[in-house]
């Protein structure tokens, strides 16, 4: 079946050939990961204080997707006390941040083992290099290496003026040590600084369906049900 494949194939324009292979890597990534089923992933990207959290969980009661927290998935790979969660504690003590690779494997993971076809991935990606890393899989073909794009389907963006976000931080009295005035403000300048410009990209690709995230959480969620059917 394969000489016949690697045969036909030998015979097309070789532009014709990649478009194919490419179309066959996919295939395989989905069949791999959920049995042939298609992967919806929706980005969930917004400052600090926006109210992801609160509409992630509407949106796993009211639709049937599943959740994923980058951030969650490492904490959960430390407490597990494996050599892997050893190695991410060190680095976070360390003050370094934790490799993509590293990030994107436990949502892969994570991914494989949810068994559903249809993921919210929240705060993710953190930056640039996230999203490239995230998008770009390395597939050996019968030919030559292919970078294969794998999107989500699109990124709803919660937003809110730094104002806002501040003042529901330092309003909501969860006893978090990161709920004083200047790691908040530390926290939105990354968050301008290094997940704007994602955002970015993703808007000039007609990707990004945004909210406004200042209105009260219930009128909120009534936009997402809106963008969601």
């Amino acid at each position: 079946m394969r000489g016949g494949l690697v045969a036909s194939a030998r015979l097309l324009p070789r532009p014709l050939v990649r478009w194919f292979l490419q179309r066959r890597a996919q295939q395989d990534i989905n069949e791999n990961m959920l049995g042939g089923k298609k992967v919806k992933i929706i980005f969930v990207l917004g400052g600090p204080g926006s109210g992801k959290g609160t509409q992630c969980s509407n949106i796993v009661e009211h639709f049937d997707f599943i959740h994923l927290s980058a951030g969650e998935l490492l904490r959960a790979e430390i407490n597990s006390g494996s050599e892997n969660g050893t190695m991410i504690d060190t680095i976070i003590t360390e003050g370094k941040i934790v490799p993509s690779e590293i990030t994107i494997k436990l949502l892969q993971e994570a991914i494989i083992k949810g068994g559903n076809d249809k993921y919210i991935i929240d705060g993710f990606p953190r930056n640039e290099e996230n999203r490239v890393v995230f998008e770009s899989v390395t597939l050996v073909t019968y030919f030559q290496l292919l970078e294969i794009s794998i999107s989500p389907e699109f990124v709803l963006f919660f937003d809110c003026s730094e104002e806002e976000m501040e003042r529901r931080l330092l309003g909501r009295n969860q006893g978090r040590s990161d709920d004083n005035i200047e790691t908040i403000r530390k926290r939105l300048k990354v968050f301008v600084e290094s997940s704007l410009p994602v955002i970015e990209y993703y808007e000039s690709k007609g990707m990004v369906k945004k909210i406004d995230a200042t209105k009260p959480a219930p009128e909120v969620f009534e936009d997402i049900i809106f963008l969601l059917k």
